[in-house]
């Protein structure tokens, strides 16, 4: 399989670019880590029997955010049997989004395949998702079907979840939670993860002209350790979806987001102002006395702090992409004359 792009690397001196060529894999597989330490023997075992069989160079990328338990050490001796595995310790927990994000900004495959350390995740699934990624698709979700986990806890919610985050996206795959999934290198390097966002890749990465598609994947019941998640992260996926869709619709011109919000409230201040001046001219109601007028210039004010909190807005967005030279597009290629980019 051909590589495309270069690698992010931590900084340091710049490499040449003979080096950079040497460094560049296929598949880079990035799995976080929090107290597995009874799971990732097998679950090495497992992704090295699977890519024996493919024609593929590959790494191997495990993120340990902050585990308890011996969950380092036990990745440290994989590290040093296997060279290529790359092994990276949190100094404390920050969470899975964050895990992800590092597993991409150390990679260097073409190919970026998130998966969980827990073996629920089908390490034998690889090869599935690569071969739809070579059928030119930017991003292959898995969708766990037959999924073996509690009903009412984790496939209620995530049913739930996923209906909402189609609706809001408009992207329609069927398990956004599923950490399977496979992703060309270009289409990730321009998104920055925060807060538990790594379920919005694939509606990120489309805002981005990606294609995307979706297999069913096998999905395995937890054998070792306990669940890290629960139904209290339910109202963070509604937060973090508020997020996305204000940064995927408006991150560029936020005044149209402001700017609607104030014609709405400066329209029904109009309308409540009208009925005051109905209510004096008809039923003989004092206007001083009435609290719709209260109401018609609490209505116009907040129309007037939402267009400045457009304006302040546009200032935050143009000194965030000025200040770091960075474009409001992305590119897929540039043809030029001689020569492909």
């Amino acid at each position: 399989m051909a590589t495309t792009e270069y690698s992010r690397v931590l900084p340091a001196a710049e490499p040449s670019a003979e080096s950079e060529e040497s460094r560049r894999v296929d598949l880079s597989i990035v799995i976080p880590l929090m107290n597995e330490q009874d799971s990732i023997g097998q679950l090495h075992t497992e992704i090295t029997q699977t890519m024996s069989g493919e024609e593929c160079d590959y790494e191997v990328i495990y993120i340990d955010d902050g585990s308890t338990d011996d969950t380092f050490a036990r990745l440290s001796v994989i590290q040093e049997e296997d060279p290529r595995v790359t092994v990276i310790q949190f100094r404390r927990n920050f969470g899975q989004t964050a895990a992800i994000a590092a597993g991409f900004d150390h990679a260097r495959g073409a190919v970026i395949i998130p998966m969980d350390g827990d073996l629920q995740n089908d390490p034998a699934d690889i090869p599935r998702l690569m071969a739809k990624i070579e059928e030119g698709y930017d991003v292959v979700s898995g969708w766990r079907k037959d999924r073996k986990d509690k009903a009412l806890t984790r496939r209620l919610p995530s049913k739930v979840a996923n209906w909402l985050i189609g609706l809001v996206t408009r992207v329609r795959i069927h398990d956004y939670g599923c950490t399977l999934k496979a992703y060309r290198r270009e289409v990730v390097r321009h998104i920055q993860l925060y807060g538990e966002m790594h379920r919005f890749i694939p509606a990120l990465a489309n805002w981005h002209g990606a294609s995307i598609t979706e297999i069913e994947v096998n999905h395995r019941p937890r054998i070792h350790g306990k669940t890290k998640y629960g139904l209290i992260r339910t109202y963070k996926v509604i937060l973090d979806l508020i997020t996305v869709k204000f940064l995927g619709g408006y991150g560029t011109k936020p005044i149209y987001f402001f700017g609607s919000m104030a014609m709405v409230l400066f329209a029904c201040a109009c309308a409540s102002g009208a009925y005051v001046i109905l209510m004096k001219l008809f039923a003989g109601m004092s206007m001083v006395r009435n609290p719709m007028l209260l109401n018609t210039v609490m209505l116009i004010v907040l129309s007037g702090m939402c267009v400045m909190l457009g304006l302040l807005a546009e200032l935050m967005v143009r000194t965030y992409h000025e200040s770091q030279n960075k474009p409001v597009y992305v590119t897929r290629q540039v043809l030029r004359h001689g020569q492909d980019t």
